[in-house]
């Protein structure tokens, strides 16, 4: 029987963190390849990218491998880092948009992987890798994500948003986090907040952050979660000025939790940002948040983890596994079959009915893949619930 009264604590880091500005200027390069595809009217499908990126002081490396327009240059690739750093805030001297060294060492995607992928006259294209891959949804929260991390990465959105309005006392670099107290099931408070901040005044103290910060995390928590026992960390080792790659080297793909639901439910190991929608570590993802999402939103469910699994050439999946937690109001194997029935889960299929091989990644990369609003122009549209009827219909 599962717990009903327990504490759960999840992370969130901001767009300046080392690990998030890495995971942009990967999913730049997927964005520009795109774009450039679609502007010399070359398939989008034949579009292959699998970018890394390592930053540290003044210095960026950018490689992998990739497949698409010949319009695409080294300098072009420079460019939309720099742009994303500069949108991001960086112009401190160990971590300049306009003076770091970007080194770029992309090369052509490797023939044995695109033999294995490609379709062809005899043969269905295949996943761009094995794996396993989850989802999750649950009714916690508005967007059904957990809450732990949803409000961790409100509390940054918040300030983010503030920081960009002209709020010149914060940096680009921070984390938080939030403990939250579970009665009967349900998230009820606050019991422990933490945010780090990077401040660009190197006179201000932990308590000055706190002041400056307070109102925005007051604002991402429901009215009544912070109670007069909520215990606050505010800046804990009590200065924070050096902050981004300059304080802390990043790479691409580190902050996988951070980008899904915050430990609430299985990860299956494999990073999103950098890679086109061919990667089920990234596409089958998406498809497993959307078919959850769509489970708890047609009330078949309070709380749903979807399972795909597999292997590299093999277009459809070697297994689908639901589980909805004792919350199901139908069987899980019931669930199973009609995930099957109301959606194609080849990666072709994936990417035809979330409309994926569009520049639409760059924005995934800070607070989160999931728990976001679909965009009108086909970014997040894992976060629809238009399966609802569907589902319903399926499984009777």
């Amino acid at each position: 029987m599962a717990r009903s009264s327990y504490q759960f604590t999840s992370e969130s880091v901001s767009e300046g963190h080392p690990d998030k500005v890495c995971d942009r200027i990967s999913d730049e390069v997927v964005d520009l390849f795109f774009r450039e595809a679609i502007a010399e009217k070359m398939d989008p499908w034949r579009v292959r990218v699998a970018c890394e990126t390592l930053a540290t002081t003044n210095r960026i490396v950018i490689a992998g491998e990739v497949r698409g327009p010949q319009s695409v240059t080294h300098k072009m690739i420079e460019d939309v880092a720099r742009k994303a750093i500069k949108d991001i805030g960086y112009e401190q001297a160990g971590f300049h948009w306009n003076t770091a060294k970007v080194e770029i060492l992309l090369h052509n995607q490797s023939a044995d992987i695109a033999q294995g992928v490609d379709d062809g006259a005899n043969k269905e294209e295949g996943a761009g890798d094995q794996g396993i891959m989850f989802g999750y949804a649950c009714d916690e929260t508005p967007d059904l994500m957990p809450a732990p991390l949803y409000y961790s990465q409100r509390i940054l959105q918040l300030l983010a948003e503030a920081r960009h309005a002209g709020e010149k006392r914060l940096g680009p670099d921070s984390k938080s986090q939030v403990t939250v107290q579970y009665e009967k099931g349900k998230p009820v408070a606050a019991t422990q907040i933490v945010v780090s901040h990077q401040h660009l005044d190197e006179n201000m103290t932990s308590a000055d952050v706190k002041k400056l910060i307070e109102p925005y995390v007051k604002k991402a928590l429901p009215k009544g979660w912070i109670k007069k026992d909520t215990v606050w960390h505010v800046n804990p080792t009590g200065k924070f000025y050096i902050g981004g790659p300059d304080g802390d080297a990043g790479l691409t793909g580190r902050k996988i939790i951070v980008d899904t639901y915050g430990g609430a439910a299985p990860h299956g190991g494999g990073a999103f940002s950098g890679k086109d929608p061919t990667k089920v570590d990234r596409s089958a993802a998406y498809a497993a948040r959307y078919l959850a999402k769509n489970v708890v939103a047609a009330k078949l469910a309070k709380r749903c983890t979807i399972q795909l699994s597999y292997a590299i050439g093999v277009a459809q999946p070697l297994s689908v596994y639901v589980d909805t937690h004792g919350t199901g109001k139908v069987g899980d194997a019931k669930i199973e079959k009609a995930i099957r029935k109301v959606m194609d889960l080849s990666p072709r299929g994936i990417r035809t009915h979330l409309d994926l091989n569009k520049p639409i990644y760059a924005r995934t990369t800070s607070y989160g893949h999931f728990g976001r609003k679909p965009d009108k122009d086909g970014g997040f549209s894992w976060e629809k619930t238009d399966l609802v009827a569907k589902l319903k219909k399926a499984v009777k």
